[in-house]
């Protein structure tokens, strides 16, 4: 299968590698099946075939895709993502500066729901890591 194409697996893999497998296990088990089917074209098709072409490393399309759902004030989908950043080498304070980046082009509102966002995940980061 070429390295463009949707591909389960490969999604799997990729979503792991960049949400954690904590992160991705604790989704599965509180996911409603009702909208597993959901889930499972998210992983084939946006994991497995976006994630997964030639041409931007993870990294970088994690970055896209923080400041794409900052824009779009998608907090929730936000606080995993930027957890996801943090996992694929983004330090908080490059972070900080990707959302004061949004508040330029998005507006002052986005920027500050990011921002809030991110300080949250980075004090959960940190106590998680103290075994706090």
């Amino acid at each position: 299968m070429p390295d463009d194409q949707p591909d389960r697996p490969s999604g799997a893999a990729m979503r792991r590698a960049v949400m954690g497998d904590a992160y991705v296990d604790r989704e599965a088990q509180a996911r409603d099946p009702f909208i597993t089917p959901f889930f499972d074209l998210g992983t084939e098709h946006v994991w497995g075939g976006l994630w997964n072409r030639p041409g931007l490393e993870p990294r970088y399309r994690s970055l896209v895709v923080v400041t794409t759902l900052a824009v779009l004030g998608r907090t929730h989908e936000l606080r995993g993502h930027l957890r996801g950043a943090l996992n694929v080498g983004w330090t908080p304070e490059e972070l900080r500066e990707a959302c004061l980046q949004v508040g330029g082009y998005a507006g002052y509102p986005a920027a500050l729901d990011a921002l809030r966002t991110l300080a949250e995940v980075v004090r959960e980061r940190e106590a998680d890591r103290s075994g706090g």
